[in-house]
């Protein structure tokens, strides 16, 4: 699937859900609650080292669109691919991450907030970046402003994103999809609240469309 396809079906869904997993075994299940809340999309962070295993999993499903997240060196984009994560999402921009991405022919989502952040990625070849930590780096006025003078640039906006202030990302012409977890406690993840997840995405999901 070509880069523009990954970010078609991120555009068209809107919500990208960030997911943390200490336990792969979590991780079929929570894609089966993701789909059936009408999300089947999953950015499962590294921060854990079930992550590899989590992504393994959830791929071999075959609905779910699953990128790797806090991806910081070029041996963790290796096991992301190695998994079968489609995208691979950094918290900043790193030139050895996303030419390995390029390599690998998966589409790279490296992190930018300010004007110099967002042409380092150009010049890497990159269109859409995610603007993290977004609630504590101007928000969606931030957004907005950055927006102005790159034209053809998308955004993920990720970090302080919830239901009250979705629509303010959303209504950005910029803003591609929005990355956040509160559709993905960590507490239900890790109790099997599969109904609670399910409720919790579908809520979200009815955001995107009616807004909050």
């Amino acid at each position: 699937m070509s880069d523009t396809d990954i970010l078609d079906r991120l555009g068209a869904h809107r919500l990208v859900p960030v997911v943390v997993l200490d336990d792969a075994a979590h991780a079929d299940p929570l894609a089966k609650a993701l789909v059936a809340g009408g999300l089947p999309v999953a950015e499962v962070t590294f921060r854990t080292a079930a992550a590899p295993d989590a992504i393994r999993a959830m791929s071999a499903r075959g609905d779910v669109l699953v990128g790797a997240g806090t991806v910081l060196t070029v041996a963790q984009v290796d096991q992301a691919v190695a998994a079968g994560a489609q995208f691979v999402v950094s918290p900043g921009t790193s030139r050895a991450v996303v030419e390995r991405c390029q390599e690998h022919g998966v589409l790279a989502l490296p992190g930018a907030v300010t004007a110099t952040e967002v042409m380092a990625a150009l010049e890497l070849g990159v269109a859409t970046v995610k603007f993290f930590p977004a609630g504590s780096s101007g928000g969606a006025a931030a957004v907005a402003a950055l927006a102005a003078p790159f034209g053809g640039v998308g955004f993920v906006p990720t970090g302080g994103i919830g239901p009250g202030n979705l629509a303010e990302y959303l209504a950005l012409p910029s803003v591609r999809a929005v990355g956040g977890s509160w559709m993905v406690p960590k507490d239900l993840v890790n109790a099997g609240d599969l109904d609670g997840i399910r409720a919790l995405t579908a809520a979200a999901v009815a955001l995107t469309t009616t807004g909050s």
